[in-house]
């Protein structure tokens, strides 16, 4: 989920948590954990603990893990966790309540970090703080970003609603294995028909409030366990048969993830084109020096080609080209001698030039344009735009012969007529004989 200014609400924060409880474990080895609970003032305790996780965390950065992506800003896993160690360092309270977890688990098992299993539990509690540290980090950067209020629970409602969202898309996308279920969130009996509703969720902006709310009220008959807004916690009251709050904050994912996501696809695109062309310049690199003849560099004599032997063709004269038709085809972004061109390069024997020869050029591309399509290899390169490599459009070749779009249609379904008319006869004699 990306939401403007957060940093630790994609899937990368994964990676992001267990590189923190690691090296928090690693931190906590090497120094006397009980001093840091108790005796230890709150101020020193925790900037002694951030600076052994932050010495870790940079060792950490050069490993896969930390050199992975956490997000798809560009930041990496070991970055996303620094930051937020130092974030730590700044929130003094998120550490005194580590503090009393810790204290409030010593009091009842002694020293469980020693114990066989107590690391899970250590790092269980850790996690648990960098958790509700990180939402309130994004909180923060959120209302920074867009100049409204935003506390840490509503964040976590936007997560839910994301989760929410991702789960009603894999039931949705196996709905005849999860049938009942889906039925259930659409509020029908489905047959064997598709549902409508499978095609119209294509992102979450797809996705309906009522939707939502029916996949909750659904957990706790194929699952065993209520949704999220089906329960007795307080945490998502706002949200509680309120489907236009819920249509309103799965629009604002919605839509900064598509805003988001156009960047990331250009960017994308410039890496992958980069990546490409470093290939291929090391292939052409690799390919001469294998091609390469062993020994010293000579000069050799430079022979001239059979083609630069040849007498160049002499260049159309200047004059040659009607000013009024070279500014008809600039005007279209056409070369300036166009018309003459085509012109030039129809067969004067063939069928169809004597069939059109009382037709202007641009009819007669009209008609090819017409039966052949815009692009047929047996098309000149007089004949094409060089623009698009295909013939002009009929509005350019309108303006060619400076006429009208439905004028010139008139006139090549005419040519066309006459064509066929003319190839009927043909065609009824080739069956008689």
């Amino acid at each position: 989920m990306r939401l403007p200014g957060t940093r630790y609400q994609e899937p990368g924060w994964e990676q992001v948590r267990k590189l923190l409880g690691g090296c928090s474990l690693e931190a906590f080895a090497h120094c006397d954990l009980d001093g840091l609970l108790t005796a230890m003032p709150v101020e020193e305790g925790l900037g002694l603990y951030v600076d052994l996780l932050a010495e870790r965390l940079h060792a950490a950065a050069r490993t896969p893990r930390g050199q992975a992506a956490g997000n798809s800003y560009g930041d990496s896993v070991a970055e996303l966790a620094l930051l937020l160690a130092y974030e730590l360092a700044a929130r003094p309270s998120d550490w005194e309540a580590l503090r009393t977890a810790l204290a409030a688990e010593h009091a009842r098992q002694g020293a469980f970090w020693r114990r066989p299993g107590g690391e899970a539990l250590l790092r269980k509690k850790v996690n648990d703080m960098f958790a509700l540290l990180r939402d309130k980090v994004d909180a923060d950067n959120y209302q920074v970003a867009c100049g409204r209020p935003c506390s840490p629970n509503r964040i976590y409602a936007y997560r839910m609603l994301d989760t929410a969202y991702g789960e009603i898309a894999r039931l949705f996308a196996g709905w005849r294995e999860h049938r009942a279920q889906v039925g259930a969130i659409l509020g029908r009996p489905l047959d064997s028909a598709l549902p409508i509703e499978v095609r119209q969720l294509s992102s979450i902006r797809g996705c309906r409030p009522e939707w939502i709310l029916g996949w909750s009220a659904s957990l706790e008959r194929f699952t065993g366990a209520p949704g999220p807004l089906h329960t007795r916690s307080k945490r998502f009251d706002s949200l509680k048969d309120n489907p236009a709050k819920i249509a309103e904050m799965l629009a604002e994912i919605g839509e900064y993830e598509a805003l988001s996501a156009n960047r990331d696809r250009d960017w994308l695109q410039d890496a992958d084109t980069s990546a490409a062309w470093l290939e291929d310049y090391w292939r052409v690199l690799d390919e001469s020096e294998a091609a390469s003849t062993p020994g010293p560099d000579l000069i050799l004599e430079a022979l001239e080609d059979e083609l630069d032997v040849l007498d160049a063709p002499p260049d159309t004269p200047a004059d040659t080209i009607d000013p009024v038709l070279a500014q008809r085809a600039v005007a279209v972004s056409l070369p300036p001698g166009f018309v003459q061109a085509a012109a030039a390069q129809q067969e004067p024997d063939s069928w169809s030039a004597r069939m059109l020869v009382s037709e202007s050029p641009a009819v007669r591309l009209a008609v090819y344009l017409k039966l052949l399509g815009p692009e047929d290899d047996s098309y000149p390169d007089a004949w094409r735009d060089p623009a698009t490599n295909a013939l002009p459009t009929m509005a350019q070749l309108a303006a060619l012969d400076a006429v009208s779009l439905p004028t010139l249609r008139k006139r090549r379904d005419t040519a066309i007529a006459r064509l066929d008319a003319t190839a009927a006869p043909d065609e009824r004699s080739r069956r008689s004989e």
